[in-house]
């Protein structure tokens, strides 16, 4: 075969790949086309109603995720109060429900003064706190560490992960049965029950809180000369520290509720103790008082671990 006859079924087989590529385009326009037509034959869309845009001097009371005044904050936390005492005061005052299911504030009152008077409030106070710190305090110990370690490393959070989040749907008030044979019915019992009751759902919130610092902090820390256990101390620490002290503020509130449970342990002093016995007694004006006394040493807890977090974490939303 000479040269001339293979340059020319070259240029035939060229022709006839530009033919079959003209072809599909042409194929390809005319979908095109026919699909426009089937798109044109439908009834026009309505026009999109007009609205008005946001005023700008809107209140900033209905804006979203927008600071309100100081004045205004003090207001709202200050009817956060009034208006339940004010719902209360009503009820009362229709009597619409006996004083034996609902006492009147005079009343709750009266039987806050005559515990103080007679100083057993102060010592059931200091009783509960006792345990409180005690468990709260053991079960902080055992979650900080525990929970920065699976929050930092996988191989942490696929060894701890799977036990932890099977154990927390376990109610601690479930263990006092076993707490009581293990640890008697002195106070380690007692103990026990906060610690188990708090451990670990702190556990996965602050491992939760670790997770949660961005890995471009952790390159930059390596690209400029950080070894591991610098970038844990200086960058993953400081950065997750709010995220602990939120998570502590939560689970703080847990330890309070599970602290009347605990104290039905053959407890001979506590908060808990004193709302039983006024139930045995239908004493419901000293069960309020005493509610309203956990109510407000939970309400100084909360405000002093919001207090610690703005002052630690001030570049913290």
């Amino acid at each position: 075969m000479s040269a001339t006859d293979a340059a020319g079924r070259a240029a035939q087989r060229t022709d006839a790949a530009d033919e079959a590529e003209a072809r599909r385009l042409d194929d390809e326009q005319r979908l095109a086309e026919a699909q426009e037509e089937r798109r044109g034959a439908r009834p026009d869309w309505s026009p999109l109603p007009r609205r008005a845009g946001l005023k700008p001097n809107a209140s900033p009371l209905f804006s979203l995720r927008t600071p309100i005044p100081a004045r205004w904050r003090w207001t709202l936390a200050v009817a956060s109060f009034v208006i339940p005492l004010l719902i209360w005061v009503t009820l009362n005052a229709l009597g619409t429900i006996k004083p034996m299911f609902l006492p009147t504030p005079v009343a709750v009152f009266d039987a806050l003064v005559k515990m103080i008077e007679s100083g057993e409030l102060f010592s059931d106070l200091w009783a509960t706190t006792q345990r409180v710190l005690l468990g709260f305090g053991l079960a902080i110990l055992v979650s900080v560490p525990l929970g920065i370690v699976m929050g930092t490393f996988d191989a942490g959070l696929a060894l701890f992960e799977p036990v932890i989040a099977m154990l927390r749907y376990l109610p601690a008030s479930a263990f006092i049965p076993l707490l009581m044979i293990w640890l008697g019915l002195g106070e380690p019992s007692k103990v026990a029950v906060l610690f188990l009751g708090t451990v670990f759902f702190n556990t996965l919130m602050i491992a939760d809180a670790v997770r949660g610092v961005p890995r471009s902090l952790l390159d930059v820390s390596y690209t400029l000369g950080a070894r591991r256990g610098e970038v844990l101390r200086k960058v993953i620490v400081p950065h997750a520290l709010p995220g602990m002290i939120d998570a502590t503020r939560v689970n703080a509130a847990a330890a309070w509720n599970f602290v009347v449970v605990a104290e039905l342990i053959n407890a001979t002093a506590g908060l808990g103790l004193r709302i039983m016995r006024a139930q045995r007694f239908t004493q419901t004006d000293r069960i309020f008082a005493l509610l309203i006394v956990i109510g407000l040493l939970g309400l100084v807890i909360d405000i002093a671990l919001r207090l610690l977090r703005a002052r630690v974490g001030k570049w913290a939303a």
